[in-house]
Order: C-alpha cells, then sequence, then structure tokens
C-alpha cells in the first residue's frame, strides 16, 4: 500500500511537471502581432483618419501622392503604440491620389478617388 501511494505522487508530480514545461514553452512561442492599418472617414472634416497598431520600428510613414507621382505630403507617425490619425481632403482637387503605408519594410498602397458631392467634396477608396 505504501508503495503505491509513492507511486501514485511521484505520476503525479511528473504529469505536473510535464503540463508546466508546456505551459511555458507556449508563451515563449507566441508570434509578434502585425501591423495593420484600419481606413475610415472623419467624423466632422472631409478627410481619411488612419488607424495604426503597435510596429516593430515604432515609426511608419505616411505618403500622399497625386496623380502625377508628385509628393504631395509626408507624415512620419509614431507607432510605438496604437494610434489613430487624421487626414483632411478638402484642400485637394477632385482626381486619383495614392496613399502609401510603409512600416518595418512593408509597404500598402491604396488609390484615392476625390469627386463633388454636392457643395462638398467626398472620397473613397478604390477597391483592388
Amino acid at each position: 500500500m505504501k508503495t503505491s501511494i509513492k507511486l501514485s505522487a511521484l505520476f503525479l508530480l511528473l504529469t505536473a511537471g510535464v503540463f508546466a514545461t508546456n505551459a511555458a514553452s507556449a508563451k515563449d512561442n507566441t508570434p509578434k502581432v502585425k501591423q495593420t492599418v484600419s481606413y475610415d472617414a472623419l467624423d466632422n472634416d472631409r478627410g481619411l483618419k488612419l488607424t495604426l497598431t503597435k510596429s516593430e520600428s515604432g515609426r511608419t510613414y505616411v505618403r500622399f501622392y497625386n496623380n502625377h507621382d508628385e509628393l504631395l505630403m509626408k507624415d512620419v507617425v509614431d507607432t510605438k503604440a496604437a494610434v489613430s490619425k487624421g487626414y483632411v481632403f478638402s484642400e485637394l482637387d477632385l482626381g486619383d491620389y495614392t496613399l502609401e503605408i510603409s512600416t518595418d519594410g512593408k509597404v500598402t498602397k491604396e488609390t484615392v478617388h476625390i469627386y463633388q458631392d454636392g457643395d462638398n467634396k467626398a472620397f473613397y477608396i478604390v477597391q483592388k
């Protein structure tokens, strides 16, 4: 009887050790979160709201080009933490523009079309 109690205790101890080892290694293998960008319209102004998640480099570049590939605006956004930033399009002419977002060596390009909607300018992001 003493032997069976000792064997049961030893089995429980070894089993607990195996589970603890697996739990620790699972935390070590968790992949880092990748940068994502989401687009939304600004609430009051006629423009675009970018929401950027944290990046590894802590810096994201936002560039805006006209349809002649001339740089109109360059912005460096601190992305050490998640951030939202708005860009107003009311002073831009009607037409197509390229929005370029680069972070951690990856570049995302979107075409933004600005058009007249009554007395105001409106925009949409062209689907690829």
